[in-house]
């Protein structure tokens, strides 16, 4: 129910969106139940709980959308399949970059799929908490989360009883945050989204595994890496500090909420690998290092794998993509209630993130419009508001910064 939208072009969208994946809900009971916990997650509600859902909803108990999220038949990732669709409607670029990372949702008790003591990125410390593996995805158009995991840990997951319990299903194992993140990959690949690029943080960039997948899969990747990683034997932290002056070059890493990210950026080409590349690489490796302008002892270290035409600025691109992730985690916690439910069920948790991701989404591909033909008025409506490898590397020399050193000499 909206009143003081300036036009009808959101509502009509949404209904639009809604007729996308109506028919993933058998009974018209779910459906509409469906539409009113995807509306009151856009609204303007307090805690975006069934209790609360339900009284903006006009619903007398918030039993019918309890039921949408536990016991009604329909399946989450149907709906999951239905939203990368539209994503890639509504912001698709042949451009496109998949970013995988994980969020934490801090919860009480032992009984919800997946909680026990752990370390939460979101909270900076080790929380009792579930951990989410989430992908998205981002072009010059916009950005949305188009995927997401349950992690449980083996603490539940050689606990059958416990599993039995809150309805994980039987075929379900130990699967770590990295294999959760390659499955969400494949099935990428397998939807209409178009990309070719993947960035992640150094918990997934450090894994060799990952990268290697990547690579077996035909796709470039832009990862961070600690700066304990090895590089052909020594330690990348070793190898860029070795890095000439004229290797460092100012580049903007992409719009933040404070304006452009700009930062120092050394990259170095990496020799090839016969036993994968084979006579004719058809790829480039690389080795990249971000430094704090204000803060010039703060640095970030990359892996990366593009094609062999990419500059350092297309790097440095894929690599702010990382935080188009955050910006996702963010809005769809703030705006459309990602982290406020109080499911405990394995069903639950994916039907209420899907929602919300469905929700997210839709904003994002509203944002995006509005953007497009001018508007400027707010996001949205306010009533829905609530070798020896020293000589084997090749640096990548900034010009500018060599053209200066010889005219000062």
């Amino acid at each position: 129910m909206i009143h003081d939208v300036p036009t009808n072009a959101w509502d009509l969208e949404l209904e639009e969106l809604f007729l996308r994946t109506g028919a993933r809900f058998p009974r018209v009971e779910a459906r509409r139940r469906m539409r009113d916990y995807v509306r009151g997650l856009l609204g303007p509600v307090g805690r975006k709980n069934s209790w609360q859902l339900a009284e903006y909803a006009g619903h007398a108990t918030p039993d019918g959308l309890q039921h949408l999220l536990s016991r009604s038949r329909w399946d989450a990732d149907e709906v999951r399949d239905d939203l990368q669709a539209y994503v890639a409607e509504q912001l698709g670029e042949k451009n496109g970059v998949l970013i995988v990372d994980d969020t934490g949702f801090v919860k009480k008790g032992t009984t919800s799929a997946g909680v026990q003591r752990q370390y939460s990125g979101t909270a900076g410390r080790t929380e009792n908490c579930q951990i989410g593996v989430f992908a998205a995805y981002a072009t010059t158009r916009g950005h949305a989360l188009v995927d997401r995991e349950l992690y449980l840990p083996k603490s539940w997951t050689d606990d059958r009883e416990r599993c039995q319990a809150a309805r994980v299903p039987d075929d379900r194992g130990f699967q770590t945050k990295g294999e959760l993140a390659r499955d969400m990959i494949l099935r990428a690949l397998a939807s209409p989204l178009l990309f070719s690029w993947v960035t992640a943080d150094a918990a997934y960039g450090q894994d060799s595994h990952f990268r290697r997948f990547l690579e077996d899969h035909g796709l470039f990747y832009v990862v961070a890496v600690p700066k304990s990683q090895q590089v052909n034997g020594p330690r990348i932290d070793h190898l860029i500090a070795q890095a000439p002056p004229e290797a460092w070059q100012r580049l903007s890493a992409g719009q933040g909420a404070k304006g452009e990210r700009s930062y120092d950026w050394a990259a170095a080409r990496l020799p090839a690998i016969g036993e994968f590349d084979g006579d004719e690489p058809a790829r480039q490796r690389w080795m990249l290092a971000r430094r704090s302008i204000s803060k010039p002892d703060e640095i970030a270290y990359y892996l990366a794998c593009a094609p062999l035409e990419a500059t350092v600025a297309d790097l440095v691109r894929v690599a702010g993509c990382r935080w188009k992730i955050e910006e996702c985690f963010q809005s769809a916690k703030n705006e459309c209630g990602l982290d406020q439910y109080e499911v405990r069920r394995y069903v639950g948790w994916y039907r209420h993130i899907t929602l919300a991701m469905l929700a997210h989404a839709f904003l994002a591909a509203m944002a995006t419009q509005e953007r497009e033909k001018g508007v400027t008025r707010p996001t949205r409506p306010t009533s829905w508001i609530s070798h020896q490898l020293k000589s084997a590397v090749c640096w990548q020399l900034n010009p500018a910064a060599i053209l200066h050193a010889a005219t000062t000499r």
